[in-house]
């Protein structure tokens, strides 16, 4: 079984940083495109970043790119999402989540639904 446990949430301030973590136990972690995704109150959860197997690609939604970066180390089977220049609207439950790499990059959106494994995630907050 493939166990996901996301830290590093907490309060911070507008314009502040985060960096969460995402550690992965119970699978092979370098066969698996890890992501990260975020739930605000009332809100689908939507996608933020991903990355594949090897760290040489990733992916952004656009009200994160220049603000946030994924990164994985495969040797400690954790991925990263540093966080930067929060603002509010970036509070959210921030899941980690994990799929085996089985198709080519190219094709991997960012949705819910190809995803297998999840966390149960971290709380992030920003204030005014």
């Amino acid at each position: 079984q493939v166990l996901l446990v996301e830290s590093g949430g907490g309060l911070v301030q507008d314009g502040g940083s985060l960096r969460l973590s995402c550690a992965v136990s119970g699978g092979t972690f370098s066969s698996y495109v890890m992501a990260w995704f975020r739930q605000a109150p009332g809100k689908e959860r939507e996608f933020v970043a991903a990355i594949n197997w090897s760290g040489g690609s990733s992916l952004y939604v656009d009200a994160v790119k220049g603000r946030f970066t994924i990164s994985r180390d495969n040797a400690k089977n954790t991925v990263y999402l540093h966080m930067s220049s929060l603002k509010p609207e970036d509070t959210a439950v921030y899941y980690c989540a994990a799929v085996l790499e089985v198709k080519p990059w190219a094709y991997y959106r960012g949705r819910v639904d190809e995803f297998d494994y999840w966390g149960q995630g971290t709380q992030v907050t920003v204030s005014t």
